[in-house]
């Protein structure tokens, strides 16, 4: 490759980087933090703070940020920067894998991870599970790149990284096994010599940087707790089934990934039929990921991160092919593309309007079958092309047209799906109920703070009969008894209960109520439900309410002013 075409490359994978940055540090700080979220990163001020927490399963992502909240203060944004700066660089990942892949396709591959919504979701949330995917790619790549104390270095930090790694590495083992029968040949003597000449630089970094890392320079050793604990986490998993439903899984593909779902399928197709070792490969360890995914008893719709890889591969691997647009063909490519936009987004304003139309009635049913008639017309003028022009120009507009309209439509999933466009939506990829009033409450206890001793982070608060972490990080900056019953006689400045009736602290305090968590109604089985989801991202919410009680002399009208 000349010196040229790989500078225009680098420069593109930049782009890829630069685009990703955006789209994951934009309004990073403005939602609060879930309870999923908070329980680490509630870990990390214990870091920051010098103290020696218990730390969970998720020790890289815990030691990382505490070093974040030691440097500057402990904020939203800063409790969710680590993943947005792993899932970032994750678009860099695919130039470790250039021979495999060839080079416009990992190009390629770079946008689809900077876009997708799964992965941009995962990158904006507090926690590791993007932090396993990031780290575990680059150190196979660096083994690719036979970099062996890098490798080592990244397979350190991803042991570190949480429960999400072992379902990665469980992909990836079957993959590997079951490629050993497909392939008739043994891919361990095929590699022999590679591992001999590689396992000890890769030793002689894994080791310290776990040990150093994991202690954070023997400061904590409790952060290579997360290695046993992130294991026992992963296997618990096997056997408490908490999980959403397995249909959520699958539809999760469809609604945020339509058109990495349909390059990929038209891949498979090819691929398996031209006996390509490439996608053969790749849609195995497709499928074994997706079927770890479903049938893990306490799934999420975040365990897809590791079948979003390859599946975006495949992807990338088809698009790839529809680059080679000739110079005397631009037009002609050009008004099919015109035309497949124009008629999609026809029929997207179909779709859209059966929001505001009664369902069923005459309305809707025209709707309806303007949407299918409009589909019908597009592919009928296809056809058309392909025969009074060219299967090729045909085939390059249809594919672009489709691909700029489903573009658009995953560019706008992901916005909602890592919440850009609103503080809440509700999202398939959420983590955890999302906490309404969390910097409401946070400012009437910092205001009551001030009007009590003339600072906002002194006065103490007390939670009794709620083990929320999402409340505990909204009240990170005061001093925080946490109990199961309040005792009224003790006469704590400010106390924060469930909604029950409470005459105790009825007589003494001041109350009032806010919104907690709020959450989406998924078992609607309404078609104008799920309709309205699909174009507003809007359905039916349940929501919890706190009680705020404050004790009077904690007001104006009846505090004294703080003492000089």
């Amino acid at each position: 490759m000349d010196s040229s075409r790989l500078k225009r490359e680098y420069w593109l994978y930049g782009l890829a980087f630069g685009l990703a940055l955006v789209l994951r540090l934009v309004r990073l700080g403005i939602f609060p933090l879930s309870d999923v979220e908070a329980a680490p990163a509630l870990q990390a001020i214990q870091v920051a703070l010098g103290a020696r927490p218990i730390i969970g399963p998720q020790s890289a992502y815990v030691l990382l940020t505490g070093i974040f909240f030691f440097a500057f203060e402990s904020t939203n944004f800063l409790a969710r920067l680590v993943p947005a700066l792993a899932g970032s660089a994750l678009v860099f990942a695919p130039i470790f894998f250039k021979q495999r892949l060839k080079p416009r396709t990992a190009l390629v591959l770079a946008f689809f991870l900077a876009l997708d919504p799964g992965l941009l979701a995962l990158s904006r949330q507090a926690g590791s599970g993007i932090l396993s995917a990031a780290f575990l790619l680059f150190a196979w790549g660096l083994w690719e790149r036979k970099s062996a104390r890098w490798a080592g270095m990244l397979a350190a930090l991803a042991l570190l990284s949480g429960p999400a790694l072992w379902a990665g590495l469980l992909g990836l083992g079957l993959t590997w096994a079951i490629l050993q029968g497909l392939e008739h040949r043994s891919l361990i003597t095929d590699h022999r010599s590679l591992l001999t000449a590689l396992w000890k630089p890769f030793l002689q970094t894994f080791i310290p940087t776990l040990l150093l890392f994991g202690t954070l320079f023997l400061v904590i050793p409790a952060g290579l707790n997360g290695l046993l604990a992130s294991l026992t986490s992963y296997l618990q998993g096997w056997s408490q089934p908490a999980g959403v439903s397995s249909r959520f899984v699958f539809a999760s593909l469809l609604f945020y990934q339509p058109l990495t779902v349909l390059l990929a399928v038209v891949m498979l197709v090819r691929g398996w039929t031209c006996g390509s070792r490439r996608v053969i490969r790749l849609s195995v360890w497709l499928l074994v990921s997706l079927l770890l995914a479903v049938f893990y008893p306490a799934r999420q719709v975040q365990g897809l991160v590791w079948a979003l890889i390859p599946l975006s591969a495949l992807a990338a691997l088809e698009l790839a092919r529809h680059f080679d647009l000739r110079p005397h063909e631009r037009i002609e490519v050009a008004g099919v593309i015109l035309l497949t936009v124009i008629v999609l987004i026809f029929a997207w304003f179909d779709l859209a309007s059966l929001v505001w139309t009664p369902v069923p009635s005459g309305a809707s049913t025209m709707r309806v079958w303007l949407f299918f008639g409009s589909l019908i017309l597009l592919i009928v003028s296809i056809l058309l092309v392909a025969v009074g022009w060219s299967i090729r120009t045909a085939r390059l507009g249809a594919v672009w047209g489709v691909t700029i309209m489903l573009g658009v439509y995953m560019l706008g999933a992901g916005l909602a799906a890592g919440r850009i466009r609103s503080d809440y939506s509700a999202e398939f990829w959420a983590v955890g109920s999302y906490p309404v009033h969390a910097e409401l409450i946070s400012a009437t206890v910092d205001q009551l703070s001030e009007i009590k001793t003339g600072s906002v982070d002194t006065l103490p608060v007390t939670v009794s009969g709620i083990h929320s972490p999402a409340l505990l990080w909204a009240l990170r900056r005061h001093p925080v008894n946490v109990v199961d019953v309040v005792d009224v006689s003790a006469s704590p400045a400010i106390v924060i209960t469930p909604l029950v009736d409470n005459p105790k602290l009825a007589a003494a305090y001041r109350g009032q109520d806010f919104t907690w968590n709020q959450q989406t109604a998924w078992t609607s089985n309404n078609i104008n439900d799920w309709l309205r989801w699909i174009v507003l991202r809007d359905m039916p919410q349940s929501f919890d309410t706190l009680l705020l009680w404050a004790r009077a002399d904690l007001f104006l009208d009846t505090a004294h002013p703080p003492a000089p």
